[in-house]
């Protein structure tokens, strides 16, 4: 055993779901700690709790007889105790840190590149999904500017910051970069908030080009990093069944949903979201692609409004649900199928006969069987017989990892309501 080398032997029988991929060891699966002491004694065993490794340390996974599993960064303030970023030995990485994720990263705008373009703009490094566990970077284009916006979100790609923000200047070149390390999520990790740019400034507002659509985006202050890229294909799909229809469009966001049925010819498209700031942004995105006359955007809560409609005897012909996730943690799952069947209850009352349902899902916590479970049992109880004409997921710049469930998380129904 190399003495500067901290390996973490797991419980029996925990190694499991590390060797099929998943990449997360948690506190109470940890059976001790082998490290070089700091008082200079050597090396020592002990329990997680009794080690004087600092957090921010890259350590050895191995199984409780000693065999290796991976390479992660060490955090006892989080829950997720150890984050798994790589199959080599530490020894590897650490020879050459940045040789290292200049590799990954590079490996990761080459996966992109065989489905977008340059002037397209994608999630560039999906966290775990990319073997960098809590980063998330979205590359958008403006009229043929870069902009990179990033999430450090864990501290195991916090401790790599320097290396990983050279290696995708060096590989993308962007014209400017914004940091959005100002989830929540940061805090359980022991880390601050933080947001801003990153050397050269931009504009905070750009406009990106999605399937020939014009996007506002507000990289500062929009939701997570601005804007939500893992539907584009889907958003595509969908508009082949909008051409000379009645279109609605809930939970809209950015409006993205509705105007890319307007741009396949729908007749009429409604776009509805609970958010003011969200509604004056489709407002302007509505201007600035000559969709005035079509489309139209309404401040509600969706709920209330599928509710109007169904009393007044409203009707349309295709019917988008795309909501936030209505659940975060395991434990409110059943909360959450309540609200996702009531939407499309109500969706499903009132689509005209052989009407589109367009529904989705962005929680991983809410699986594919509960999410076309939920759908089976609205259509039992709206009284309509529903075919589903297609499953979809994330476009292909949201990887997902074999062995990580929560990389699946998006859920993308188009349904024939009869």
């Amino acid at each position: 055993m190399n003495p500067n080398v901290t390996r973490v032997l797991l419980k029996p029988k925990e190694d499991r779901e590390i060797n099929q991929g998943f990449p997360w060891v948690f506190d109470n699966e940890i059976a001790s700690v082998k490290y070089n002491a700091k008082d200079g004694t050597g090396v020592k065993t002990s329990s997680l709790a009794e080690c004087d490794v600092d957090d921010g340390t890259v350590v050895e996974v191995c199984t409780n007889a000693g065999g290796f599993l991976g390479t992660g960064v060490i955090n006892r303030k989080s829950k997720i105790t150890i984050r798994i970023f790589s199959r080599e030995h530490a020894d590897q990485i650490m020879a050459d840190t940045y040789a290292y994720w200049d590799k990954v990263i590079r490996n990761a705008v080459n996966i992109r590149k065989l489905n977008f373009g340059e002037n397209d703009s994608y999630r560039l490094v999906f966290g775990e999904a990319d073997f960098v566990p809590g980063l998330i970077c979205e590359r958008y284009v403006d009229d043929g500017n870069v902009y990179i916006v990033i999430q450090f979100l864990a501290l195991s790609c916090e401790v790599f910051r320097k290396e990983i923000l050279k290696a995708i200047e060096n590989a993308c070149k962007p014209y400017a970069i914004f940091e959005r390390s100002d989830a929540g999520v940061r805090e359980k990790e022991g880390l601050e908030e933080r947001s801003g740019w990153i050397g050269r400034q931009g504009k905070e507002v750009i406009t990106i080009v999605e399937n020939g659509i014009q996007i506002e985006v507000d990289i500062a202050r929009g939701q997570k990093t601005g804007y939500f890229l893992d539907q584009k294909f889907n958003r595509a799909r969908v508009a082949e069944f909008c051409h000379g229809k009645k279109v609605l469009d809930t939970f809209t966001h950015t409006g993205a949903f509705g105007l890319n049925a307007f741009k396949s010819g729908a007749k009429e498209v409604t776009s509805i979201d609970i958010s003011e700031d969200a509604v004056e942004l489709v407002k302007r995105n509505i201007k600035n692609n000559g969709a005035e006359k079509v489309v139209k955007a309404v401040c509600a809560d969706v709920f209330d409004v599928l509710k109007k409609y169904e009393t007044e005897g409203e009707k349309f012909d295709v019917i988008i649900l795309d909501p936030p996730a209505f659940t975060k943690k395991a434990k409110a799952i059943e909360k959450a199928y309540g609200g996702y069947k009531e939407i499309n209850l109500r969706a499903m009352r009132i689509l005209n006969e052989g009407g589109i349902l367009v529904t989705c899902s962005c929680s991983h916590y809410f699986d594919e069987n509960t999410f076309y479970d939920m759908i089976m049992h609205a259509a039992k109880d709206s009284h309509r017989r529903v075919q589903v004409l297609e499953k979809r997921g994330a476009a292909p710049d949201h990887p997902v990892l074999l062995g990580y469930p929560k990389s699946e998380y998006l859920k993308c129904a188009i349904c024939r309501v009869l």
